[in-house]
């Protein structure tokens, strides 16, 4: 028997198995192949052409640089309530070393990455992207940090997995991929090439993950993967197996406004102490510290496997925390915002009830004893411990209820972590400078200056580390509003499971 026999006769028992027809409605996919979009802007959906000026500079006086990313398991995701993810790992890294806080965006069912980018709503875009022309119509781009192949994945719940790609063409097996995704772009070129591959559209709001998790399942025949998500995929998921190659040394970049020269040199310079060329490209060099966080999220580590379960993690996108109900009960019934005192659990303590600072602040929410009337052995039980810290940030809350509530939720929390006294010293330094005590923008600058010897030696409580205290308040600032786009999430989630589109599943993201 030949090669076109055997061809002939896997798809006639695909057929008669009605394995070649059958996509579940449920995935809302397009029946029709995909044809080639007539403009750029149509695949993308591009709204915000025009840049805003925002570069370094202003992120630095600003104090927050804002990542724009999507929740899933190579890039940003909460485990047991703490912040975990390859890129946001990346990206913490080089805002510590610029002295910036750390804001998630997460992009929501109806947003674009590329408009929120340009419109200012984030600084970068950190999502394992390729870097393609059709987007650099739109962005800019820093230096890679990864190389990537790009693989078709196939179920093995089907009889036959085509091992070259004119195989897969001359079987017509529909392989599932987005229309804004660089699998598209690359499969289209392969079609330009001669090749007659069958092309299923599936929605945009379908990243790669989700895509992986319907082929294990059965319900998608094959889709396409970089090499580096297939890899971390099957040590979790059963049921997937490698198809072709059809594009190598891809390259894996953060997306930047094009017209923010400073920042790109920045992030450059902190991306080439990490990943640089050599002159076999097959094999980059790359650092101790990526090289872990590689081994973590990608490689052959048990790791990710351990504490991300795609069933689980869908299951659950609206739970931030093993404390989510008792945090809620207290919270609720002194009439402060629940998300709010997560966000200050998880900056304090992530999430540890045992956790001990080295100032001898204890579990969490790092209630300090000589503070507190509770014994010192039952600050460490987690419900004494919340409702001792929601009565203190209570007590600081009504201190300033003469506020707005974003002035008062941020004086609140300064005085959370820096004390009654320092936060009085500010307001003071900010009165003498003429500024109005009451705007948490002034009396942060203040907090910055009582560092400085200048301004501190006069003040009453002395020293100060303003910094510590600015970052405290922005990144809870931050991370509140992370929690509410996730909450966002899971509620548009349990919408969707009702109506009966996309399973039990929350949206993914483009690669």
């Amino acid at each position: 028997m030949n090669h076109s026999d055997t061809i002939i006769r896997v798809k006639k028992r695909l057929r008669e198995a009605g394995i070649l027809l059958i996509i579940p409605l449920m995935l809302s996919c397009q029946s029709e192949e995909a044809e080639i979009p007539q403009t750029v802007d149509d695949t993308f959906r591009i709204t915000v052409t025009e840049p805003v000026n925002r570069d370094f500079a202003e992120i630095s006086n600003s104090g927050v640089f804002r990542m724009i990313t999507y929740y899933s398991s190579n890039t940003y995701f909460l485990n047991q309530g703490v912040e975990v993810g390859f890129e946001y790992e990346l990206i913490r890294e080089f805002t510590r070393e610029n002295d910036l806080a750390l804001e998630v965006v997460i992009v929501g069912p109806d947003e674009n990455p590329f408009d929120l980018l340009n419109q200012g709503a984030g600084d970068v875009i950190a999502a394992n992207y390729t870097i393609t022309p059709e987007r650099r119509e739109f962005v800019n781009f820093t230096r890679p940090y990864n190389l990537v192949n790009q693989v078709v994945v196939y179920s093995t719940e089907f009889p036959y997995q085509p091992a070259t790609i004119e195989e897969l063409a001359e079987l017509q097996i529909p392989i599932s991929v987005r229309r804004n995704s660089s699998y598209y772009n690359r499969l289209i070129e392969l079609r330009d090439e001669g090749f007659d591959l069958s092309i299923q559209i599936i929605p945009d709001e379908m990243d790669t993950e989700a895509a992986l998790l319907e082929v294990a399942r059965g319900n998608l025949e094959a889709t396409v993967a970089d090499d580096n998500m297939f890899g971390a995929a099957s040590r979790y998921l059963e049921g997937l197996y490698p198809g072709p190659t059809i594009a190598e040394k891809d390259t894996i970049a953060w997306a930047i406004r094009d017209n923010a020269p400073d920042l790109e040199a920045r992030m450059n310079r902190f991306l080439y102490k990490h990943f640089r060329f050599t002159e076999d490209r097959d094999r980059p060099r790359r650092s101790t510290f990526l090289n872990i966080l590689r081994q973590r999220y990608f490689q052959e580590s048990p790791q990710i496997a351990q504490y991300y379960n795609p069933e689980w993690q869908f299951q659950t996108l609206g739970i931030i925390s093993p404390y989510d109900d008792l945090i809620r009960s207290v919270a609720d019934s002194a009439g402060v915002d629940w998300l709010l005192i997560t966000a200050m659990i998880a900056q304090e303590s992530e999430f540890n009830p045992q956790s001990k600072s080295w100032m001898g602040a204890v579990g969490l929410m790092q209630i300090i004893p000589r503070f507190s009337n509770i014994p010192y052995d039952q600050l460490y039980d987690p419900e004494t411990n919340i409702r001792e810290g929601v009565r203190i940030i209570k007590d600081h809350l009504n201190h300033y209820s003469y506020m707005d509530h974003d002035n008062q939720w941020a004086f609140a929390l300064a005085t959370y972590n820096a004390g009654m006294g320092h936060v009085a010293d500010a307001r003071r330094l900010a009165i003498d400078q003429n500024k109005d005590p009451n705007e948490w923008e002034n009396v942060s600058d203040a907090l910055l200056k009582l560092m400085q010897r200048r301004y501190y030696q006069n003040a009453r409580h002395g020293f100060a580390r303003g910094i510590e205290t600015v970052q405290y308040v922005e990144e809870i600032k931050n991370r509140y509003r992370t929690y509410e786009a996730i909450m966002t999430l899971a509620e548009r989630n349990q919408a969707t499971t009702i109506s009966g589109n996309f399973g039990n599943r929350p949206f993914f993201s483009p690669n």
